[in-house]
């Protein structure tokens, strides 16, 4: 045949599987009403995994794994279809709103100067500001309710993640409410009447200086971690050796009567900073905008296909996902993944449903209003 009459009869056949599919997912409609009456879930591993195993066995040679792919984006349909029938039937949930203006107990990492202290104010202007001296600190106290908001670094445009946020987050009960961001001028401040030839080390949070990274190599200067910026800043103007040097921003070297050697010296400007605020609670926003979820997917072929179809079946737009090892000894990852969307929503109530049932585990980090 020629290719213009290979195409006609492939039209044909399309057209015919079409109709068909739409046969089938009339058919699952009728299974979610049934499922309903009967109080049972949309999800059934065993179900699905005994028709794929039949397709794939009785499939033509060399089609079994397409046929199996296929039937299994068929049946992810299916359960979408199912899952939004059953959850638009259900009352929405009430959901409480963020009550940050009236908030009192308010706390970041660091000290005054910190580029956290400025995301903090943005957050809640003119309110007093607890410091803590780690991340891990400012989580505790939220979880006790100790704090009503603490505030997070989570994310920088030039060196990525902040992986000291990221890697507590499976481990404190917290929910994520707001996002900001704030951008960051790093400088490199010393003892007044220190030059650049004085500086044996320079110390500042990893982050800082990974962001500097490209000044630090150029004048080979070697660097140190530190909690802060400003504490960097801080321990440099009251240690009084000329030797050291901290990054930290242009406003903190003048609040401890540093010098400023050298300034702007990140590997990229502009360079900002996202920010998070958490509370105990969960709290949505009627504008939030951005959910945030960890997750873990069995480690079998398909299985991270199947999760990312879920997100283009329902429509929604990830803007963001990424992989942290667990550190349990093992090589296994959790995923965090940010996407579009409010909770008040119940398309996305139904795509939480259909999504936690096929994760080994799964944690809803929050939905987030994004500020400024």
């Amino acid at each position: 045949m020629e290719l213009s009459e290979i195409r006609v009869e492939i039209d044909k056949l399309d057209r015919k599987i079409q109709s068909l599919f739409e046969q089938r997912m009339l058919l699952c409609q009728d299974v979610a009403r049934y499922k309903k009456e009967h109080n049972m879930p949309v999800f059934q591993a065993d179900r699905e995994k005994q028709v794929l195993d039949r397709v794939e066995q009785n499939a033509a040679e060399g089609l079994g794994l397409a046929s199996r792919t296929m039937f299994a984006n068929m049946m992810s349909i299916s359960s979408q279809l199912q899952q939004k029938m059953l959850i638009a039937a259900e009352e929405a949930p009430e959901i409480a709103q963020p009550h940050m203006e009236k908030a009192v107990k308010i706390g970041c990492q660091g000290t005054v100067g910190a580029n956290s202290e400025t995301a903090t104010q943005a957050f809640f202007p003119k309110r007093e500001i607890r410091f803590y001296p780690t991340f891990e600190h400012v989580f505790e106290a939220v979880e006790s309710g100790e704090l009503e908001y603490g505030v997070l670094p989570i994310y920088n445009s030039t060196s990525g993640t902040v992986t000291q946020t990221v890697d507590l987050m499976g481990k404190y009960s917290f929910f994520i409410t707001a996002m900001n961001q704030v951008e960051v001028t790093h400088c490199l401040a010393a003892l007044p009447g220190t030059s650049l030839d004085d500086i044996a080390m320079v110390y500042s949070h990893p982050q800082a200086l990974s962001q500097c990274s490209d000044f630090l190599d150029a004048h080979r200067l070697p660097r140190r971690d530190y909690n802060n910026t400003a504490t960097a800043a801080q321990m440099v103007a009251e240690a009084g050796d000329k030797a050291i040097a901290a990054i930290c921003s242009e406003e903190c070297a003048q609040l401890n009567r540093l010098d400023i050697v050298a300034s702007r010296i990140s590997n990229v400007i502009p360079n900002y900073t996202q920010f998070i605020c958490i509370t105990k609670d969960m709290q949505v926003s009627l504008d939030a905008s951005v959910i945030s979820v960890m997750l873990t997917i069995s480690n079998e072929p398909g299985s991270l296909s199947r999760l990312l179809n879920k997100f283009f079946l329902y429509g929604l737009d990830m803007t963001k996902i990424e992989s942290r090892p667990i550190r349990n000894g093992s090589f296994d990852v959790v995923f965090h993944i940010d996407f579009k969307g409010n909770l008040r929503d119940r398309s996305i109530a139904a795509f939480l449903n259909d999504l936690c049932k096929s994760c080994q585990e799964f944690k809803l980090l929050g939905n987030a209003v994004v500020m400024g």
